[in-house]
């Protein structure tokens, strides 16, 4: 992972994850090559584990294969919510829980 190919380093994201993709506005440029172009995905694996789904890979120069970051996006159902999060240098940090349920009880307004 490399600190000089981005902007900000782990840039809060509110909710907003990436299961795949790149966050180009983040991008610097590579610190290896000094050429700012597109950025490829390799290595990509999904892992299941205890109803948790990882996603991982690397966003990688494409000119040079200079590894800019690694991306790690997971998912998960808790309860009545489906929960994601993404980790990452490049496209940065988030989280998010969604109801499965029509109508989410935690938007509901209060009778009282």
């Amino acid at each position: 992972m490399c600190n000089g190919c981005v902007q900000k380093e782990y840039p809060d994201r509110g909710n907003t994850c990436l299961e795949n993709g790149s966050y180009l506005m983040n991008y610097q440029g590579c610190a290896s090559c000094h050429k700012r172009d597109f950025v490829l995905i390799n290595n990509k694996s999904t892992e299941e584990e205890d109803g948790e789904e990882i996603v991982t890979y690397d966003h990688v120069c494409k000119n040079c294969d200079h590894v800019i970051a690694r991306h790690e996006y997971t998912f998960s159902v808790v309860d009545e919510y489906q929960e994601y999060t993404m980790l990452c240098m490049l496209c940065g940090k988030a989280e998010d829980s969604i109801s499965v349920l029509p109508d989410d009880p935690r938007q509901s307004a209060p009778l009282f």
